[in-house]
């Protein structure tokens, strides 16, 4: 029997192995494209043939991007990474409270609030744009960074989120709270956030992802090239006039590393979170 088990499990590891091999690498597939497009000049990337590495590499293609006198990038990549540094932790910790209080507090009207909060869950983002617009506009976020921010702090899903967590919390750590004479701001500051870290790492992951790679507001709203994020300055590269492949794939590469960077980090304070949060199984 033992005999017959050896080559079984050697077998299913060695299709896991292969499995996991296969997976990977299609995954990687975008990012090994990107990056050699980015590398390669116009006539290469044009030609018929398909080649997997550029013979020369053109690491002018980052230069010239930055050094383009069209198109701030510079800017426009210190323009995204303060919309989304700033996204991320307040929507988050706004979702965090809100999800609480929802989840704990008990006053009159929570039931209303968290039927309003679903409910901006059914609405489609097309039909709050142009009012959502009219209201920025009239208050001056025209061509602001806070414009660009101030929609995006509202997260109807992370509280939703928050509030499933909190609901499932031990409600003896809250007791052994109040009987230090805690209230619900110290019982939610001193105990229910710093329990809840691998939710605000998650979701404050996902929300800077989605704050950085934002494109139709911020274009809107951005009207001025002072005003633009990331996104907005490597559409520029692609466009009924001009056609600049090289330095679309290198600011593809470019914006694309804070992410991978952000991810990577963001993994071990999810792990951490975990760990610290006190809660087991």
């Amino acid at each position: 029997m033992s005999t017959l088990s050896a080559p079984l499990r050697a077998a299913r590891v060695t299709v896991r192995g292969l499995l996991i091999g296969l997976l990977t690498a299609v995954f990687l597939a975008p990012f090994y494209l990107m990056l050699r497009n980015a590398l390669m000049d116009s006539r290469g990337l044009t030609a018929p043939e398909w080649t997997w590495w550029p013979s020369t590499m053109h690491f002018d293609n980052f230069t010239a991007l930055f050094q383009d006198p069209s198109v701030a990038m510079g800017p426009a990549l210190g323009n995204s990474l303060l919309v989304a540094a700033v996204t991320a932790p307040l929507s988050t910790l706004l979702a965090s409270a809100t999800g609480y209080a929802l989840a704990r507090i008990p006053v009159r009207g929570r039931g209303v609030v968290l039927a309003l909060v679903v409910a901006t869950l059914m609405i489609p983002g097309s039909a709050t744009f142009v009012p959502t617009f009219v209201v920025v506009g009239s208050m001056g976020g025209v061509n602001t960074l806070w414009g660009i921010v101030a929609p995006g702090l509202f997260n109807p899903f992370a509280v939703l989120l928050f509030r499933n967590f909190y609901l499932q919390f031990p409600s003896e750590i809250e007791d052994a709270g109040r009987l230090d004479g805690l209230g619900w701001l110290g019982l939610y500051r001193r105990i229910a956030l710093p329990s809840s870290g691998a939710m605000l790492a998650s979701l404050g992951a996902l929300a800077f992802i989605d704050s950085w790679n934002a494109f139709l507001w911020p274009l809107v709203i951005g009207q001025d090239p002072s005003a633009w994020t990331a996104q907005i300055a490597l559409s520029t590269f692609l466009t009924s006039q001009t056609i600049n492949l090289p330095g679309l794939f290198a600011g593809a590469v470019v914006t694309i590393t804070p992410l991978v960077v952000m991810f990577l980090v963001a993994q071990r304070y999810i792990v951490e979170g975990i760990a610290s949060s006190g809660l087991k199984g």
